[in-house]
């Protein structure tokens, strides 16, 4: 039998023992917890009948004071305003849309094109409960490094079942060899689009097209040129319900809703690269339906509203209601 002594002198002695006691076990029990540090990149919804995931190849840091046609100092307001700092951690978005019939991704991020920060698509695409291999179409906004180097990982062909779909404008200049000498500055650009599509060209599963057209039932491709010569938005039906995966018309939400006259480094032709982001932001405004961005902050999913001369950037809320 135990023994508890029940002087004052030994009870605070136990007193003591047992508090030290207690205090090693719980030390032992509740170590701090490692840090995850990783986030989740895919996210659902749905839009109709159609089954949209947005993900997320990760994020790059963009010198956006110094893209952005606008003076410095409008910039940096801009950006502090939104609690942003420059360079600008800048999400690369990818959207996959499953019809029923097809599972189609628009866009495929830039795999290892663009250093560690990015090339997360395969694993958000598997993470989403997809894999690889589901895929039946590919269709690119654009030839630029950052939508088509997912294409290819290590050397190697990652939908190799795939239809790739992508502008005729876009392919005849970025796949251009003619065209890579002429333009050195934007060479890299030539470089990035020829590494990650020449393998589909020569099996044949590249398909360039011209004008608006529909893809597959419920996706259209709709000409947003000016980023591009052969930039297109992606017009998604379902059931009455209407969306627009609209590329790169829009980098930074801070500052281009704001003045959508605003361009970028990156656009080929800035005069017809505004045009296109006006007409329509104009109409996605009016019409109240649903857009994804590639560049804007993940998932990169919400509404336009317009502001007399400017436009509102309204994020989609999370839900859980998937029916």
């Amino acid at each position: 039998m135990l023994h508890f002594p029940t002087s004052r002198p030994r009870r605070t002695a136990l007193a003591l023992a047992t508090s030290i006691l207690i205090g090693s076990l719980t030390s032992a029990a509740f170590a701090a917890a490692p840090m995850q540090k990783v986030q989740s990149g895919y996210l659902h919804i749905m839009l109709g009948k159609f089954e949209i995931t947005a993900i997320s190849d990760g994020t790059v840091d963009l010198p956006m004071e110094k893209l952005l046609a606008e003076p410095i100092e409008d910039t940096k307001k801009a950006l502090n305003r939104a609690f942003l700092d420059d360079p600008t951690e800048t999400s690369v978005n990818a959207f996959l849309v499953n019809t029923g019939d097809r599972l189609v991704l628009v866009d495929t991020g830039a795999g290892q094109l663009f250093g560690p920060t990015l090339g997360k698509l395969v694993a958000n695409i598997q993470a989403a409960g997809y894999s690889l291999d589901q895929i039946d179409d590919v269709v690119l906004t654009h030839l630029h490094p950052d939508h088509v180097g997912g294409l290819m990982w290590d050397g190697k062909m990652v939908f190799p079942k795939a239809t790739i779909y992508a502008g005729k404008a876009d392919t005849d200049l970025w796949l251009s060899e003619a065209a890579k000498k002429k333009d050195g500055d934007a060479s890299h650009f030539f470089a990035g689009a020829m590494a990650s599509l020449s393998a589909y060209v020569q099996s044949g599963q590249l398909k360039p097209f011209t004008g608006d057209r529909e893809i597959v039932p419920g996706i259209k491709a709709v000409s947003a040129h000016g980023h591009t010569p052969g930039h297109v938005v992606y017009q998604v039906d379902s059931d009455g319900k209407r969306m627009y995966i609209i590329g790169d018309l829009i980098h930074v939400e801070s500052v281009q809703f704001a003045k959508p006259t605003v361009t970028i480094g990156f656009d080929s032709d800035q005069k017809a690269a505004e045009a296109s982001r006006e007409e329509f932001f104009a109409k996605i405004a009016k019409e109240g339906d649903l857009v994804g961005a590639a560049h804007l902050s993940f998932p990169g999913l919400g509404h336009i509203r317009a502001q007399a001369n400017s436009y509102e950037w309204l994020p989609l809320r999370y839900s859980t209601r998937l029916d």
